[in-house]
């Protein structure tokens, strides 16, 4: 297999054994640290060796598994290409796109010949900007380029009617990760806003200015963005489903907001409709206001920082360095990646689905595909029998619930169909142009989703991504090849392997059709109760049951989890082992009780969750991940739920006083 070193770093000690029967390949579990009992600290028991001698790569802020492994598919990828870029391919073919789309951005000698001059024209019609309307005609012109500025326009569903896709309106407008970046005080986050307004003051120098204007312009743009920030909602706010969606006839939004002249804007955008949502109407009241307060100038230096930040890493090398050194200093990330490596992401990104069906031929068996639809379809049984025996739902509840979970559609693998990319100019030594004409085409094909029915075939991350997701508004789950292979899935593994792997996985996001955000979403997708009054409370009191408990755990110093922020996939985590192990005690593996390697059936099917999550990262990526990211980090998501799960308890002889013990009468049970 092409770069199976690089793979066996992330699998660690799952090593092939001997053994074998007819069908499965054993894997021997090694590297279990026996200084440590399994009910302190599960995750460390199992994956301490691995990580206390793993080596985080320079180039990146991590290593191990999850999202660490799309580095390794990055890999992957970029032989690909560079195999594609090589050869004679029929113009307009995908091969021909997506190999002269790499060969372009591999180009760097043409790149750093062209400096900034692609942003030329760019800057000189800000310069020519004359008033707010102009302004905003840039700044729809923009985003028709998938650049956004001031205004995040999207196609989606309409959450109270998902059949059918409605124009949508988010908070955008700051640079950083999340508001509170600009109104945090502590130690870490100062020199994360010292290194961005360096950022800021190296894109104005690097374009021209002088140092001292380049200074001046830098704070301008931040305290704008400041001010945009404040109206921003937390990323737990923005967890309230029905908080979060504000339908407003368009002849209203215009009257409320007449500073930003909706109509002139959609009218550039090519986007006609009567109505929209109006996700977090807060930043567009701020930005109506500011449109009178902030002199025009200050507004054209501030689009001149976007501009400029949002095609910074397609430029010349000191662009690319300018945003290498603050996102070091946001993820501790010590070196750039390697131009091979940064292109394949690239590539993935604009051509996802062309370079997607090269992945899957190489990459992605049929076999395995078969496979996993087996065990989701085992899941969904199990899910079922865990609904039959709640002990706080009504009868009622539970009918509902079960009509919900097997109306789930199921995504294995790559889509259906493919999308196809015939818009997409790319020429070999152009790679600016390519890019933006990449960007025009994600954004015109979402343009013409406006006003229609959804598509319930499309896919939203490409076939090779590391990723799996649930997607409420189509009551949908879906898994890439990307993460169909080890350690989440290995078709010749056993199942107690599996089962504690993608099993758990595929559990997670089948959870979700029921964590505290999916349970307000019906079979149909639709933001609609399907809950008795009483039910919905009982259901409610139970995840602020594992908020309360996830927000006791220390990440760093006297960092810990955003239990409110987290609630969703740690109820998913919670759920999702609980039933992966419910199947897996269906299969023949899970109701015998052989050893392999001295390890009962059970004991392989927790040692599997614990390998899924084997992650180490640099402190300043756990910070990031810790304030931005929904899910708990690695070591938690083992810990968290197998403080929960009886048969964990039982197949390590957890006894009280440990450190995961809990009574059983503190345990989690929702699903």
């Amino acid at each position: 297999m092409k770069n199976w070193f690089l793979l066996s770093l992330f699998l660690g000690s799952f090593v092939a054994c001997k053994q074998q029967t007819t069908e499965k390949t054993f894997i021997a579990i090694e590297g279990i640290d026996s200084t440590i009992q399994p009910g302190d600290n599960f995750y460390n028991y199992v994956n301490l060796k691995w990580y206390d001698t793993a080596q985080i790569p320079p180039s990146q802020s991590g290593v191990g598994a999850y999202r660490f492994m799309n580095y390794q598919q990055r890999l992957k990828l970029q032989g690909i290409l560079d195999s594609v870029s090589k050869s004679n391919n029929p113009a307009g073919s995908l091969e021909q796109k997506i190999g002269d789309f790499f060969a372009a951005g591999m180009d760097t000698t043409i790149i750093n010949q062209r400096g900034f001059g692609p942003l030329k024209t760019g800057l000189q019609r800000i310069d020519a900007i004359g008033s707010i309307a102009d302004m905003l005609t840039f700044v729809a012109e923009e985003t028709k380029l998938s650049n956004i500025s001031l205004i995040d326009f999207q196609i989606l569903p309409d959450q109270e009617n998902s059949s059918m896709n409605m124009g949508h309106i988010y908070q955008t407008g700051i640079g950083m990760p999340d508001r509170d970046y600009y109104f945090k005080t502590d130690t870490s986050t100062i020199a994360i806003q010292q290194a961005y307004k360096k950022y800021l003051t190296d894109l104005f120098t690097l374009t021209g200015s002088d140092a001292a204007l380049a200074q001046k312009n830098a704070a301008l743009v931040y305290d704008i963005q400041k001010q945009l920030a404040s109206s921003h909602k937390t990323n737990i706010e923005l967890r309230d489903v029905k908080g979060n969606f504000h339908k407003v006839a368009l002849a209203d939004l215009n009257k409320q907001q007449a500073n930003i002249g909706w109509a002139t804007v959609f009218k550039q955008l090519g986007a006609t409709f009567d109505s929209l949502d109006v996700a977090q109407s807060g930043y567009y009241d701020k930005l109506n206001t500011l449109f009178k307060t902030v002199p025009l100038e200050d507004w054209k230096t501030y689009l001149r920082a976007n501009y400029i930040s949002n095609y910074a890493d397609y430029l010349s090398k000191p662009f690319v360095d300018a945003a290498f050194e603050y996102n070091k200093a946001l993820t501790g990330q010590a070196m750039q990646k390697t131009r091979g490596e940064v292109m394949s992401g690239v590539v993935d990104n604009y051509l996802g689905q062309a370079l997607g069906q090269l992945y899957t031929k190489l990459y992605f068996p049929e076999s395995a595909k078969t496979r996993m639809l087996e065990l989701v379809n085992n899941l969904q049984k199990a899910f079922s029998n865990r609904i039959d025996h709640l002990d706080w739902m009504s009868d009622s509840t539970k009918q509902k619930a079960k009509e919900k979970l097997f109306a789930i559609t199921k995504k294995i693998g790559y889509p259906d169909k493919w999308r196809e990319y015939k818009h997409v100019t790319v020429i070999r030594n152009k790679y600016f142009e390519n890019i933006v004409s990449a960007a025009a085409n994600n954004f015109q094909y979402n343009l013409a989703k406006l006003g229609k029915p959804v598509d319930k075939t499309e896919w939203f991350t490409t076939p090779s991504t590391v990723t799996a997701y649930n997607n409420p508004y189509a009551n949908e789950i879906v898994f890439p090849a990307g993460i169909l292979q080890p350690p989440y899935f290995d078709n010749n593994a056993d199942d107690a392997l599996n089962y504690g792997g993608i099993g758990m996985v595929i559990g997670h996001e089948m959870t979700h059709t029921f964590d505290d955000q999916g349970a307000q979403f019906d079979k149909n997708g639709n933001v609609k109760s399907w809950w008795t009054p009483q039910d919905y409370e009982k259901f409610k009191a139970k995840t602020q049951q594992v908020i309360d408990l996830y927000s006791k755990f220390t990440v760093l110093d006297s960092m810990h989890i955003k239990g409110a922020l987290t609630v969703g996939e740690n109820t998913a985590d919670i759920s999702g082992v609980a039933v992966a192990y419910d199947a897996f005690k269906m299969t023949k593996q899970g109701q015998d009780t052989s050893r392999i390697g001295g390890f009962t059936p059970d004991q392989r099917f927790f040692f599997s969750i614990a390998r899924i999550w084997r992650v180490k990262m640099k402190d300043e990526y756990l910070r990031y991940w810790v304030n931005n990211d929904p899910h708990s980090p690695p070591m938690w998501r083992v810990n968290g739920p197998l403080m929960n799960i009886a048969a964990f308890y039982t197949a390590f002889n957890v006894q009280p006083g440990q450190k995961l013990y809990l009574d059983e009468d503190k345990r989690i049970k929702i699903w």
